[in-house]
């Protein structure tokens, strides 16, 4: 088990990238989370088998219908805590 830490830029805000994402993790058997930053780019944290994970990085590169993605850095490292589901994480409100 591996787990890959993602910021993908470009419009991947209010286009439905964040459902996009848990869709195709929760497909794949992918545990994580996914939330939008400040700066106009979307985290995501995943966990699986490498070969599954680099299928998923595929999908954040192709993105939503409506996104259009510029680049996905990815880093890869171990897992610390273990993810049961994949989640869209929300910012509060201040």
């Amino acid at each position: 088990m591996e787990e890959i830490m993602c910021i993908v830029t470009g419009r991947v805000q209010m286009v439905m990238f964040r459902d996009f994402a848990q869709r195709k993790a929760r497909s794949l058997k992918i545990g994580g989370s996914v939330q939008n930053l400040k700066d106009g780019s979307v985290q995501v944290i995943a966990q699986g088998s490498r070969k599954i994970l680099e299928a998923y990085i595929h999908y954040l590169k192709k993105g939503s219908l409506l996104s259009r993605v510029d680049s996905v850095i990815v880093e890869w490292g171990a897992v610390e805590e273990l993810f049961d589901d994949f989640t869209i994480l929300y910012q509060r409100a201040i």
